[in-house]
């Protein structure tokens, strides 16, 4: 079992690598942060895989950017970990919406990704 900051530092991991690809608006980057099998839903029907989820940020509106903050995280098992964030996204033309994103960061081939990605908005 990990501690509550190597938990972090594994959730950090792969969501900062979702946030650059967001803050870039670069969807290939963003899908590139997630397995190939990962279940995506975020304020849209959900999907399934990296395709979907470039797909998803393809609409963004330009100059959106994501700030998160973690909020727990629990390990689930040796090569998964569940991370609750805050979730800001700033636009440049409309207000802020935060929301909440639940994440299951898995172990693959090519190190730590997201493999569940569950948005909520509880406004």
């Amino acid at each position: 079992m990990t501690t509550a900051t190597e938990r972090e530092a594994i959730v950090r991991g792969a969501v900062d690598r979702w946030k650059a690809g967001v803050d870039a608006h670069e969807p290939e980057q963003v899908a590139a942060a997630f397995t190939d099998d990962a279940i995506f839903q975020g304020l849209h029907p959900y999907s399934v895989g990296p395709r979907s989820v470039a797909e998803y940020y393809a609409d963004q509106p330009p100059g959106m950017k994501a700030y998160y903050t973690v909020l727990e995280t629990r390990q689930v098992g040796e090569d998964a970990v569940l991370g609750y964030l805050g979730v800001d996204f700033s636009y440049t033309d409309r207000p802020t919406r935060s929301v909440w994103i639940s994440v299951l960061i898995r172990w693959t081939a090519s190190g730590w990704a997201i493999g569940h990605y569950q948005v909520s908005k509880l406004d």
